[in-house]
């Protein structure tokens, strides 16, 4: 089921340069009304010393220009994470492949893809908790060359089912000719797309994954 799309890209930064941009200003227009009433209230025969108005000019321009550069560079990042958006939003119900060995434990289900660069004739495969402590390790499923689906089904090397959350699952192989190339990602269909902060997230099944590790769509 596609579900969706959802913004929650924080505003904080948008709101705090607007308002910075507003206080300066409101500051430069009451500097110069104060410059200018001065000037024209000032005694002919001693004039004013205009060396700390023109220093304050000069510092007024300075932190103006660099508003003005803050929110040139906020424009610039707005339309680079719209346009990411745009592409997550063309991923919604297509099948990506992802490299990312976290996936999201849930309701006693966590899934991952693994490779095999050849045949192995040994395959360990290694799940830790998001402290980094190992919870459950056993052999590989499948242990041909190519992608295989692995499914856990939430339970610890004790038979034990574990609470909900973000487990990584690690693998390491080998044959007769050493160590052979393992790796664990995430595959599936793209059920919604979803802008935190400015990350670009996907969700697969019940993993989020990031826009950027997206390594195939189809």
């Amino acid at each position: 089921m596609v579900t969706t799309v959802s913004n929650t890209a924080s505003t904080t930064t948008s709101s705090s340069t607007a308002a910075s941009a507003s206080s300066v200003t409101s500051d430069y227009t009451t500097f110069l009304n104060l410059l200018t009433a001065q000037i024209k209230n000032q005694d002919p025969l001693s004039p004013m010393d205009t060396t700390e108005w023109t220093n304050q000019l000069v510092q007024y321009s300075s932190v103006e220009q660099e508003i003005k550069s803050n929110q040139y560079l906020e424009a610039l990042t707005n339309q680079s994470t719209q346009s990411n958006m745009n592409a997550a939003v063309s991923y919604i119900g297509k099948t990506v492949t992802a490299d990312q060995d976290v996936a999201a434990l849930k309701d006693g289900t966590a899934e991952w893809q693994y490779a095999l660069g050849a045949t192995a004739t040994k395959a360990t495969m290694t799940i830790s908790d998001s402290d980094g402590t190992v919870v459950w390790s056993g052999d590989a499923p499948d242990m041909t060359s190519g992608s295989h689906a692995f499914t856990w089904d939430g339970k610890d090397s004790n038979g034990n089912s574990l609470a909900d959350g973000e487990y990584t699952l690690s693998i390491k192989a080998s044959n007769a000719a050493g160590d052979v190339e393992a790796a664990a990602g995430i595959t599936g269909i793209v059920t919604s797309a979803s802008n935190s902060d400015g990350t670009i997230l996907l969700k697969v099944g019940n993993t989020s994954v990031d826009l950027t590790a997206v390594t195939s769509v189809s």
